[in-house]
């Protein structure tokens, strides 16, 4: 397959479809040196990484069920039972951190940029090794105290929660946009 049919195949496994072998620590080094390779202005790097496996998913789990309850005390069990379960599936969860930089002369839009190309590179590298992801965010993400117990600083973000592991079976297609019909000629 070239590298333009790859891209073209390119789809998210559901989280809930992945499961063991998750990337070695040799392949996650691999997916990790493929994603750094997208555009940066400035040479910023303005992205890191958290690597969550084993038990360590259902710790974050459980916080996320605490938390779920600390802002909704009303919220009912089945909503709780989904937050402590959103990262038990993949073995591996990637969480990409914006590390912005504020007043630096690369604007932070464009910093943000950078690293949301960081996760679809992630995605990519994941499929091009045979592994199956998909990359979320949700209230988590959003969220001061969730980011406070992942360690995040105050110039720093989630971007997103990229779960990869094998697929249990195919990924499911869902239909695209016509390129076509987005594209227009700008004249002056």
């Amino acid at each position: 397959m070239n590298g333009l049919d790859f891209l073209h195949r390119r789809r998210s496994v559901p989280a809930r479809l992945l499961g063991e072998p998750g990337p070695s620590r040799e392949q996650l080094a691999a997916i990790l040196g493929a994603a750094v390779r997208v555009p940066d202005h400035g040479k910023l790097a303005p992205w890191r990484f958290l690597r969550i496996t084993g038990p360590d998913r259902a710790t974050l789990g459980e916080l996320l069920a605490a938390r779920a309850l600390e802002r909704d005390p009303a919220a009912p069990p089945a909503v709780i039972d989904k937050d402590r379960g959103r990262f038990s599936q993949a073995p591996l969860v990637l969480v990409v951190i914006a590390r912005l930089s504020p007043g630096h002369k690369v604007p932070e839009q464009e910093q943000l940029l950078s690293g949301g190309a960081v996760c679809f590179a992630v995605l990519q590298a994941a499929q091009a090794l045979g592994f199956g992801a998909q990359w979320l965010t949700g209230w988590a993400a959003y969220d001061p105290v969730i980011s406070a117990r992942l360690g995040l600083g105050a110039d720093e973000r989630v971007l997103g929660f990229i779960h990869i592991g094998t697929p249990a079976g195919e990924a499911p297609e869902r239909p695209r946009p016509d390129p076509a019909a987005l594209l227009s000629d700008w004249s002056p």
